[in-house]
């Protein structure tokens, strides 16, 4: 038996990478942690310069953006859930059909794919004035569905890429065993593919959410009060009068909190949808 010895230059090389790691890691995150830092600040302190490494911390902008009712910013995080989570469950129910369709009966394959893929390519701002007249004149200003219908239409193109490359790899046998035992097409995508389909699936609804949490431009065409999501909410705390630098830092530490936490918990299971397929060796 081989056992590999560990020597002091391979110590130092893997204690200096981990060095390396911790700087890069700390660069890439210091607009977030500054942002939370100053969360915590008195305005006292923030307005100082340069701005001090220690402080006193405080929860009085937490308070005012949670509890003084200036702002519904509660309100605005369950909008944001339900749009989120609304978005995402249609985005899916639209993708995977379509998805199983491209990829197994090439429907579409041609020009479908590339088609929505390329719309979801252009810059947003280009499709703002036409959805908001259409919005204004069927009613959907301010609304959930409106919003919902917009998270969906934003999420589809990756979801649609990310299920027909997971679906060229399952075996083309799966569909002709169904065949065989007398399945019909729709038995064979919700019985068959969809239970094997499960890490995609996974992976795709938590991709989607977030990509529907972190939406700004359409919240803040489309919506006024009912349906203000969390990332237009936490701009409003920037009047006229000036930037309430502490109140805003609070507002969007509340507004990354539900996406960090379901990135951290959902990171396992992105990876083995990505890279998971049915064909085992």
């Amino acid at each position: 038996m081989i056992v590999s010895e560990t020597g002091p230059r391979d110590r130092i090389v893997g204690v200096l990478r981990w060095v390396i790691f911790a700087v890069v890691a700390f660069v890439i995150n210091l607009p977030i942690l500054a942002t939370v830092m100053t969360s915590f600040k008195t305005n006292g302190v923030i307005n100082t310069s340069p701005p001090p490494l220690l402080f006193e911390p405080t929860l009085e902008h937490y308070i005012e953006v949670l509890g003084s009712g200036r702002t519904d910013f509660p309100g605005y995080i369950l909008n944001s859930i339900v749009i989120g989570a609304g978005g995402s469950l249609l985005a899916v129910a639209v993708s995977f059909p379509a998805a199983y369709a491209i990829a197994r009966h090439g429907v579409g394959r041609s020009w479908l794919l590339p088609l929505v893929t390329n719309i979801r390519t252009l810059p947003l701002i280009i499709y703002a004035i036409p959805i908001y007249l259409m919005y204004q004149l069927i009613g959907l200003l301010d609304t959930w569905t409106g919003m919902i219908l917009i998270a969906a239409t934003i999420s589809i193109p990756v979801a649609l890429v990310l299920f027909v490359g997971f679906m060229q790899d399952l075996p083309i046998d799966l569909d002709e065993a169904g065949k065989l035992d007398g399945a019909s097409q729709r038995d064979i995508l919700w019985k068959i593919i969809f239970p094997l389909s499960r890490p995609i699936l996974v992976a795709v609804l938590f991709l989607s959410f977030i990509t529907c949490w972190n939406e700004f431009l359409f919240g803040l065409i489309l919506t006024t009060k009912e349906a203000v999501p969390v990332t237009v909410g936490a701009t409003f705390f920037v009047t006229s009068y000036g930037v309430k630098w502490g109140a805003t830092a609070a507002a969007m530490t509340l507004g990354i909190l539900p996406p960090l936490i379901l990135g951290l918990f959902a990171y396992p299971y992105i990876g083995k949808g990505m890279l998971s397929g049915a064909v085992k060796g």
